[in-house]
């Protein structure tokens, strides 16, 4: 009761949806990032488990190079991490990481500077990252290719919604403000922060 409204960034639970009215914002996307040079392209599911649990260990088990597969894995805290680790079915303490980052940039920074390095990003910006020029390639998981059109539309795998959460009671001030966030007028600020607009 002390705030109009909140931003949670998953899926309400059964029993926060008996108070609480979710009202899509935007969504966002977890993608795996390798270097361009890279010659594997597609990695599922259970390629990631093997990976970050260390089960696989080396790129030609993927049909890649002969090398040690360097995993980057989030701080503890990081959104991605969680959404990257649900969609694993893994807990923080199973994933055996050789480099712990923070920021997207950082996690695209270790695999420009070693190839031999998967980490995972925002689909935003890794795709902003892509176009500039940066080494990198977005890989397909699951047999969907991670674009902001496949996060939208719900087929990309690893996905979360990003949600303005209202109670019972919504002041007409708080729904005025609500309805100006529900608008297409907001798109160019969920695009600045590399979120996918939903509108």
């Amino acid at each position: 009761g002390v705030a109009d409204l909140g931003l949670v960034s998953r899926v309400l639970k059964e029993e926060e949806k008996e108070t609480l009215t979710a009202h899509l914002l935007a969504a966002d996307g977890v993608c795996v990032v390798l270097h361009k040079d890279n010659p594997v392209n597609q990695l599922d599911k259970q390629h990631l488990i093997d990976i970050y649990t260390k089960k696989a260990t080396n790129w030609k088990d993927f049909g890649g190079n002969d090398a040690a597969i360097v995993v980057a894995n989030k701080a503890e805290g990081r959104s991605t991490l969680e959404i990257f680790l649900h969609f694993l079915g893994l807990d923080n303490a199973d994933v055996k990481a050789d480099v712990v980052v923070g920021e997207n940039l950082h996690v695209i920074n270790s695999v420009v500077s070693n190839p031999n390095t998967i980490g995972y990003v925002s689909i935003g910006t890794a795709s902003a990252e892509e176009k500039t020029g940066t080494p990198i390639k977005l890989v397909t998981t699951e047999g969907v290719v991670p674009t902001l059109e496949s996060v939208r539309d719900g087929s990309f795998p690893i996905t979360r919604p990003l949600n303005i959460v209202t109670d019972a009671e919504t002041s007409p001030v708080a729904q005025a403000f609500l309805d100006y966030l529900m608008s297409t007028e907001i798109n160019d600020i969920v695009e600045k922060h590399f979120f996918v607009p939903v509108r």
